[in-house]
């Protein structure tokens, strides 16, 4: 069965087109018409406003035949039970209007922006509602009238309570008491009226000492109707809730046009005018004149604007206004803000229409409150020249530079004092004065501070808009350091200081790091008297291991270059690692630098049981390698000794110094040049590939070398048995078992390894060679990483041997490309004009 259809409740709404009366039932329609009156409308208002919306003409006129059969069983509804009340239903205007008349969102805003308050009833991102609120007090004066909802509460010795609406003919009726005239009648009133009344029924209402009360109050309030007409942006009758002032009307019509006044807007009843509005009393003065209470049948009438002035410039609202005729411009001044902070106050200037052309006016402000405005005016109010009347400025080297006022007799002495003096680096043999002339051209006055301040010279005295410079000594020459390279902790540029030693140098770089020769430093030194190929002078330095001072500690000069060496000894323990079937796998220092794979397998234990020796391969970095450098270890060495540091929270006073040492200490970032010099190459090789066709670089950072572990196990400390170097890894394999088959064979696989089979009977294992193999290009590469490829002389082939572990790769001869006709045509043609060509030859000969 259908659902009661819900009109507009809250924020719900239901599409009432969908509605079908032959399923409605007698509950369900006089539920629906509730909701119909609870927001106001009557019965024919919502047969209306159902039409409106689409709703079939049909099921229109099968709608108000239901409700013309309901209303024969009652003319109005009625309760004596005193239950709770329904709060009033507060209006909504959109619903009342929407589908009747224009919604606002439609509206054009366009030539009322410049209008002061034409956004007061609509705007397009904010919308002000202007609704009347329904939980005030029932006002006194409120005029009952019918579709007004009364309670009637009677309490004390008897207690009873009454609801009931004003019908048409402008009565209530109270159960088992009759109907009541109430309509025209104010509350209070109505009030009396229905006691008297009452009292019939309950006589203790009456006397001088009554001990039952009674009380009437206003429940759901009703619709009235309001003509807005004249001047506004949606001109019509409106249905409106009866607590609906004229704010509320006009919002609901979208408020004045371009063309409608402001100032007096008004209210008609009756064809008397009853009230005029003045919309500049609420947006001035925020007086909104809520007393005038609208009825049925109101008229507010917008006519055409008055007079209207535009004034701009420095004021806080430059709009344009309307005035009234006895309007000054000291009204105007009121209805525009105010002058800004920063308007030129004495004088305004006025446009004014005077017949057929313009005038200008200059009012004075002793004239604002008696210069009457006219409409079509144009008030402009100037702005502040920026400009200063008194201004001098002080600039360099000064504790407090900036502007001062120019006081009479100023002077540059005086300025200088009032700047709390100079600093100690000015340079007080000469200053400058950039000077203003009376044509807006300048002039450079340079003048001697040290005479000014010893009195020698006499002061300068100083005029409007000067501008004082005063240099460093450090503004005229270069800023002074000195730099410090190689063995440090924080190698780079430091500030130059007077008297600095090289050992202090090294102490502002942190010291010297482990690997230091103290004994092998240099100073470069810039020349002097330059000589043809002469670049610096070098001066060879030592210093103690602790950087304490001695007798023959060097002074350094402004940009000297610090040089530290590396001692020559010094070297950081390289790492290598064997993995594997060996009896000690694992990581192992290098010994000696004439170490080499045999030393480092003994040093392993050997090989095992399981090892495949011809299967040992040596990983090898490249040059390409990301290496660490020494100072970037001894960072990260430090960096997990701070972290270790800081997971123990029971350290030792020395332990928490340390850890505070450690984050002093630690540099921020490192330049490696060996990683820059990687880097470098590898650019160049980039761009070699990217300047040669077919040319491909793929940069390995470590790469597998191919070695002979039987061979240097045999005969260690010869050409096969290599010198380790850092990094490298040994891997020793099981015995390997397989061979794998790879390319253009049939049926890529693996094989299993029979000792003594060539590679033709892998090769046969696998399917055979595909079409298109290139079967002379055929390799192995063994599981130590050596590769060997088929060779061949006079059409006999020679296969690689095979191995354990071993990859057998056929490549493929490439795509064959066909020959077209056309390339075979010319191929012809050319034999056959060579023929004729020889032919030729041979027949011109005797």
């Amino acid at each position: 069965m259908m659902g009661i259809p819900v009109i507009s409740q809250g924020q719900q709404t239901i599409d009432i087109t969908s509605i079908k009366v032959d399923e409605l039932s007698d509950d369900q329609l006089e539920e629906l018409l509730s909701r119909a009156n609870d927001l106001g409308l009557s019965t024919a208002e919502f047969l209306q406003m159902a039409q409106l919306r689409g709703m079939p003409e049909v099921e229109v006129e099968k709608l108000r035949k239901r409700f013309q059969e309901l209303d024969g069983s009652g003319a109005s509804r009625r309760s004596s039970n005193a239950s709770r009340r329904d709060p009033r239903q507060q209006m909504d205007l959109n619903e009342i209007t929407r589908g009747l008349i224009q919604p606002q969102e439609s509206l054009s805003e366009e030539g009322t922006n410049q209008i002061f308050g034409s956004n007061l009833f609509y705007q397009k991102n904010r919308r002000l509602s202007f609704e009347p609120s329904l939980n005030q007090a029932t006002p006194k004066n409120y005029i009952l009238g019918p579709g007004d909802v009364v309670y009637v509460d009677i309490y004390g010795q008897s207690e009873q309570y009454y609801e009931a609406t004003v019908n048409p003919d402008g009565f209530v009726l109270l159960d088992n008491i009759g109907p009541i005239s109430v309509s025209g009648k104010t509350i209070e009133e109505a009030s009396g009226i229905i006691k008297n009344r009452v009292a019939e029924y309950y006589p203790s209402l009456s006397g001088s000492n009554p001990s039952t009360f009674l009380q009437v109050t206003l429940g759901n309030v009703r619709t009235i109707k309001v003509h807005i007409l004249g001047e506004v942006r949606l001109p019509g009758t409106f249905t409106l809730s009866a607590f609906s002032t004229v704010f509320n009307a006009l919002y609901a019509a979208g408020g004045p046009n371009e063309n409608g006044t402001m100032r007096e807007i008004k209210v008609m009843r009756d064809n008397e005018q009853i009230a005029s509005v003045d919309l500049y009393n609420l947006l001035i003065n925020g007086q909104a004149n809520l007393d005038i209470q609208l009825e049925d049948q109101d008229v507010i009438l917008v006519s055409p604007f008055i007079s209207r002035v535009k004034i701009k410039g420095e004021v806080k609202r430059p709009l344009t206004f309307e005035i009234n005729p006895e309007d000054t411009f000291e009204d105007l001044l009121d209805y525009a803000g105010g002058f800004t902070d920063l308007a030129f106050q004495d004088r305004v200037a006025i446009s004014r229409v005077t017949g057929n052309q313009r005038s200008v006016s200059d009012v004075y402000k002793n004239q604002f409150g008696m210069f009457i405005l006219k409409g079509g005016d144009e008030i402009t109010v100037g702005k502040v020249l920026d400009r200063f009347s008194n201004r001098v400025q002080i600039k360099g080297a000064v504790y407090r530079e900036g502007t001062f006022a120019l006081s009479e007799g100023l002077t540059l002495g005086k300025l200088i004092e009032n700047a709390d003096g100079l600093r100690g680096d000015a340079y007080t043999e000469q200053a400058s004065i950039l000077r203003t002339k009376a044509d807006l051209s300048s002039e450079l006055i340079q003048v001697n501070l040290d005479q000014i301040l010893a009195g020698t010279t006499q002061d300068i005295v100083l005029q409007r808009e000067d501008v004082i410079r005063i240099s460093s000594i450090y503004d005229i020459q270069n800023e002074r350091y000195v730099q410090v390279l190689g063995e440090v902790k924080r190698p780079g540029v430091y500030p130059y200081s007077e008297s600095m030693t090289v050992e202090d140098l090294l102490i502002s770089a942190g010291g010297l790091q482990e690997s230091a020769n103290p004994n092998d430093i240099e100073i470069a030194r810039r020349v002097e008297d330059v000589e043809l190929g002469a670049l610096s002078t070098i001066i060879p330095v030592q210093v103690n291991p602790n950087l304490a001072p001695s007798e023959n500690s060097k002074i350094i000069l402004p940009f000297d270059q610090v040089i530290v060496r590396k001692r020559a000894s010094f070297t950081m323990q390289k790492l290598v690692s064997v993995e594997g079937q060996v009896n000690s796998p694992g990581i192992f220092s290098i010994e000696s630098a004439s170490e080499r794979i045999s030393d480092l397998v003994n040093r392993a234990g050997g090989l095992n049981r399981f090892a495949y020796a011809k299967g040992a391969t040596l990983i090898r970095r490249t040059e390409f390698f990301n290496t660490e450098s020494e100072q970037l270890r001894r960072q990260r060495n430090l960096e997990s000794l701070r972290l270790q540091l800081l997971a123990d929270p029971t350290n030792s006073e020395a332990q928490e110094e340390l850890l505070q040492r450690l984050f002093k200490d630690l540099p921020k970032g490192v330049a490696d040049s060996a990683n820059q010099w990687v880097q470098t190459k590898k650019e160049s090789l980039d761009q070699i590939a990217s300047e040669t066709p077919g040319f491909a670089v793929k940069i390995k950072e470590t790469e597998a070398v191919a070695i002979d572990l039987e061979e240097i196990l045999k005969n260690p400390g010869s050409e096969n048995d290599l010198l380790l170097e850092e990094g490298d890894v040994l891997s020793v394999p099981k015995l390997l078992q397989t061979i794998r088959m790879r390319g253009d064979v049939v049926y890529p696989t693996t094989l299993r390894y029979q000792s003594g089979k060539s590679l033709k009977y892998y090769i046969n294992r696998a399917g055979g060679f595909e079409r298109r193999a290139n079967r002379k290009q055929t390799y192995v590469v063994y599981a130590n990483g050596a590769v060997k490829r088929t060779t061949g002389f006079l059409g006999i082939r020679k296969y690689p041997m095979i191995e354990p572990g071993a990859e057998v790769i056929v490549p493929t001869k490439g795509p064959k490309i066909p020959l077209r006709l056309g390339d075979v045509v010319g191929v012809t043609t050319g034999l056959a004009t060579l023929a004729l060509v020889l032919s030729q030859i041979n027949w011109n000969q005797p």
